[in-house]
């Protein structure tokens, strides 16, 4: 009824001889339009899929906070990969500024490792200098520590040179000591025997022997002795060494004494005020005590041992004798003394000067002018 048509050819797939389950999907076929643009892959052991073998799986998306991946770090990196690079830079940025913080403040880190620092909590700021302290470098030098006493009133040019000098010459000698400088800031006249009555007692039980050391007069020959004086008094400025002063009964400049002898003498005389006379004093209580005095031996520098500070056109002594105080300065003080002296300590600082550390006490003296009238000039 109907025309007859033409059988139309038989497909391959339509007989059974092509198993159509092997053939890609169409969504497993590359399509170039989708490949990303200026991306290299290099170094990657992840084997790329084959096309044509099987259906690939989706495109993995990268989470919304990656933006699509890191340049510096591939994409195509496990996560824990690049987890373990971040942990090993901030290791690294770590050490550095642990490294950068040792160098910056060596000085610190090395207190710390001594046990003398403690660090206060609060923000990192830059390292403060390290203030001075009244200790004892090296306490392996030796039994004894020597406190050096500098009776002190305003001749600050010859204690910036004074303080760095000893320092030096006692840490080359390897003797403990500790320098006190003693500021008298009263308003009466000046007073060597009793600022050093004071700092005495005030240098405490950490010293064991003292030195009446003069602030104008520096020693030069490392041959002089400062060890401890167990002997009895040692006089290291001694009359054939010392530049100006070459009588015998002369005990001023520097004079070493073992903190038991001090008191066994009842310290000096608390009744010269003004300059002068009162180490004379002193040799009459030395002997009083039955001390031997011992001075240096085997010198040969003569009177260039010591440099003398002082210059008198500048500094004025108070050579002024008021009052009884002519007739009562070569008399021997046998009440006065150690035992009497009456001060006050204003402040207690501790400074550096030109490396140096030492201690400086503001000493009030008390004057009993009915006993010393000339205390003060009026």
């Amino acid at each position: 009824m109907f025309p007859s048509r033409r059988k139309a050819a038989q497909l391959p797939w339509e007989d059974g001889r092509w198993d159509i389950s092997s053939c890609p999907s169409p969504r497993s076929l590359p399509h170039p339009q989708q490949e990303p643009r200026g991306r290299i892959y290099r170094g990657s052991s992840l084997p790329r899929p084959i096309a044509g073998l099987a259906s690939a799986p989706p495109q993995r998306k990268p989470p919304p906070h990656d933006n699509g991946g890191s340049r510096l770090i591939p994409s195509g990196l496990p996560r824990k990969c690049s987890v373990f690079h971040l942990f090993v830079a901030c290791l690294l940025l770590g050490f550095l500024s642990l490294l950068w913080l040792q160098l910056s403040c060596s000085g610190d880190v090395a207190r710390a490792a001594r046990g003398q620092a403690q660090e206060a909590p609060g923000p990192s700021r830059a390292c403060p200098p390290e203030p001075p302290r009244e200790h004892w470098e090296a306490e392996w030098w030796g039994p004894h520590r020597l406190a050096v006493l500098v009776p002190f009133r305003e001749r600050f040019e010859e204690l910036l040179v004074f303080v760095p000098h000893m320092h030096r010459f006692l840490s080359r000698k390897k003797i403990p000591h500790h320098i006190y400088v003693l500021n008298q800031v009263d308003h009466f006249r000046f007073n060597r025997a009793a600022l050093i009555n004071v700092g005495f007692l005030e240098s405490g039980n950490s010293t064991d022997y003292i030195a009446m050391h003069d602030v104008d007069l520096l020693p030069l020959n490392e041959e002089l002795d400062y060890g401890f004086p167990e002997a009895g008094p040692f006089h290291v400025a001694s009359p054939e060494l010392h530049p100006l002063y070459h009588y015998k009964t002369y005990v001023g400049g520097i004079l070493l004494l073992s903190k038991q002898h001090y008191q066994l003498c009842n310290g000096m005389s608390n009744r010269f005020w003004g300059w002068g006379r009162e180490d004379d004093e002193f040799y009459r209580r030395i002997k009083g005590a039955g001390l031997q005095l011992f001075r240096p031996s085997g010198i040969t520098t003569g009177y260039k041992t010591f440099r003398h500070l002082h210059d008198p056109a500048w500094r004025k002594r108070d050579q002024k004798r008021i009052a009884a105080q002519k007739q009562e300065q070569f008399k021997v003080d046998r009440e006065g003394g150690l035992s009497t002296v009456k001060y006050r300590v204003d402040s207690r600082t501790a400074l550096s000067v030109g490396g140096a550390p030492c201690t400086v006490l503001n000493i009030l003296l008390d004057c009993d002018q009915a006993a010393t009238p000339w205390c003060t000039f009026s």
